[in-house]
């Protein structure tokens, strides 16, 4: 009975009221603004290539600042400079080529990195980072005294080897952020079941992998196709798509130059969101392809 009337003499404590919606509303609104106005300053160039993609520039080509009227026929007439063609296609086949090997070396690496323990590891790791710590001006000067001393002309070739260089890095820090949380145990149990190393890796490894490989592959071409100091350390004669327009500007830009520009644009943005929705998809059904190892089995359900 006395602890009840202890309990009825304490005196109730008074909440604290809930802040005003005024100013809960005026705290609400800073943060999307904020990010809307740095996205838009982050498409703003964008937008205006695209824009001017379909400038109806009269007279010489000079540079394409000024509108001057709709137009689409730059869009038919896009390949009508044999040169800035060429080096569109330099530009493509020197990605294509450095994403192949650059993404199987990177990947191979990565699985090496997170899977295995051997004397270097730590080394290995630091070195990995340092391509993409060190500035391009560095790494485009080093590669070039090295092919200078071995006499090695630079041309194609040169600038491939450039690309693969300084992509590895990438692969293998994007294969990594997919492999670290990777578990091993499935893979053994595929080998308990009779599988061979290859086919358990090609089986359970690598479709498991397969979207941060994707995601580094999308990040290597364009770094390759974007790529510009390196490259120009390295290409003697050979043209890319960067360096064409870097020496155009000093004349004028024609508005192919943002059809193209506006093409390379979207097609990664296509690749951008195909891998996006592709990694989506295995999340999604990653548990239902293997699950878990049984407990106390050793073997997959």
């Amino acid at each position: 009975m006395s602890a009840d009337v202890a309990v009825a003499e304490r005196p109730i404590e008074a909440r604290a009221a809930p802040p005003p919606k005024v100013a809960r509303r005026r705290r609400g609104w800073f943060l999307p603004v904020y990010t809307g106005v740095v996205v838009a300053y982050l498409f703003l160039p964008i937008g205006v290539m695209i824009l001017f993609g379909f400038n109806d520039l009269q007279g010489p080509r000079g540079f394409n600042v000024t509108w001057e009227g709709f137009t689409l026929r730059h869009y038919s007439n896009v390949f009508d400079f044999p040169d800035l063609t060429s080096a569109l296609k330099n530009s493509l086949l020197i990605a294509a080529a450095s994403t192949i090997v650059a993404t199987a070396l990177g990947t191979m690496i990565a699985l090496a990195l997170t899977r295995h323990r051997f004397r270097g590891r730590g080394g290995t790791n630091m070195f990995i980072f340092l391509p993409m710590a060190t500035p391009e001006v560095v790494l485009g000067a080093s590669l070039l005294s090295l092919f200078v001393s071995m006499s090695v002309a630079r041309g194609f070739v040169t600038i491939l080897i450039a690309h693969i260089m300084f992509n590895i890095s990438y692969v293998v820090v994007t294969v990594k952020a997919r492999t670290q949380g990777f578990n091993a145990e499935w893979e053994e149990a595929a080998k308990d079941l009779g599988a061979t190393p290859w086919t358990a890796f090609w089986t359970v490894t690598f479709p498991l992998i397969s979207p941060g490989i994707l995601a580094a592959a999308v990040l290597a071409f364009a770094l390759s196709v974007d790529d510009y100091v390196i490259t120009l350390f390295n290409a003697g004669s050979t043209l890319t798509f960067p360096l064409w327009v870097a020496g155009a500007s000093r004349f004028g830009v024609p508005p192919e130059v943002n059809v193209m520009g506006t093409i390379l644009f979207f097609a990664g943005v296509i690749l951008a969101v195909a891998s996006v929705l592709f990694q989506r998809g295995r999340y999604r059904d990653a548990p239902q392809e293997i699950g878990p190892p049984v407990a106390g089995t050793g073997f997959a359900g």
